[in-house]
């Protein structure tokens, strides 16, 4: 059960980039499975980020840095991902509607239950 809810989430993540690329100057994937990939790539460099530096890294964080690391992550997808092209700014400026997005449906549960 826990697979598909994970096949489930990449496939979200690939149309949110397809539909980013429809509006975003300087993002473009070819089709949905580039889209696809791309969103499995991005989610395996935001796992080693975390494992690496911490939760605080990750560009689910909130604040300037979770946003620069999330433009640095999306612009190094394209390099392993053929047909994905992302500028500098296309980058930010697809993190920026990540961001906005992720606001308004958070990826990651905001609060945690307290033990009391």
């Amino acid at each position: 059960m826990k697979l598909i809810r994970h096949v489930i989430r990449f496939f979200v993540a690939a149309i949110v980039l397809l539909l980013i690329a429809a509006i975003v100057p300087g993002f473009q994937l070819n089709h949905f499975w580039s889209a696809f990939f791309a969103a499995i790539v991005i989610a395996l460099f935001c796992w080693a980020l975390e494992k690496i530096f911490g939760e605080d890294i990750s560009p689910y964080a909130r604040g300037v840095i979770g946003f620069f690391v999330s433009a640095a992550v999306i612009y190094l997808t394209q390099f392993f991902i053929n047909g994905m092209k992302v500028s500098l700014v296309g980058a930010l400026m697809a993190a920026l509607v990540i961001g906005i997005v992720d606001l308004f449906v958070p990826i990651k549960g905001k609060f945690k239950a307290s033990a009391e």
